[in-house]
């Protein structure tokens, strides 16, 4: 059986979500990261990773 991989957002690494570093949700889908450092960025600013930057959904809090 093949192993599910993601993409870590902020660097691009692939991830295996049973052992990354951290996850985080944003808009109601899960990313994961490969590191500490990865998650802490992502969750700073998760619209520069995801390319959800501005429009109606990008209303500051």
């Amino acid at each position: 059986m093949a192993m599910k991989t993601e993409i870590d957002p902020v660097c691009g690494m692939t991830v295996d979500p049973e052992t990354a570093a951290g996850k985080s949700e944003f808009q109601g889908k899960t990313y994961y990261f490969c590191s500490p450092g990865c998650k802490s960025a992502f969750d700073k600013e998760p619209e520069k990773y995801t390319g959800n930057q501005g429009g109606a959904q990008g209303m500051p809090n």
